[in-house]
């Protein structure tokens, strides 16, 4: 049975890898746009080797956070990073009411983290038994 401590540095590590499968995605995506449908040769190679890292990672993180969260934040990773990234290096408008909702994705990653974290976890069980 593990203690708590590897439990915590396995978390720890999965949602390290969580974090880059999200950065390869967003590399993924930008690479995908530049291979204009995969005819640029360098631009379509650098999407299959990401989109194959994006799947390598996400599926080691996936060993330890649950399906739901892990895909909602891998995926909030890569589509603000897409758009963020696709507007600097891409010249991609980028609009004010696009950045709000995007910045709402960011806020809902952050709470799906923060949900399950042990502490809020722990907090909320003592309420429930009070």
């Amino acid at each position: 049975m593990a203690t708590a401590s590897e439990t915590q540095t396995s978390t720890g590590r999965a949602w390290t890898m969580l974090l880059l499968a999200g950065a390869f995605e967003i590399v993924y995506a930008l690479s995908v746009a530049g291979s204009e449908a995969f005819t640029v040769l360098s631009w379509s190679i650098s999407a299959i080797v990401f989109f194959l890292l994006t799947l390598y990672a996400l599926s080691v993180a996936l060993k330890t956070i649950d399906l739901g969260i892990g895909y909602a934040v891998w995926a909030g990773i890569g589509a603000v990073g897409s758009a963020v990234f696709g507007s600097i290096l891409l010249d991609q408008s980028l609009t004010l009411v696009q950045a709000f909702w995007l910045a709402v994705i960011i806020a809902g990653v952050i709470w799906l983290k923060l949900a399950g974290s042990e502490k809020l976890q722990a907090d909320e069980k003592s309420l429930v038994t009070s």
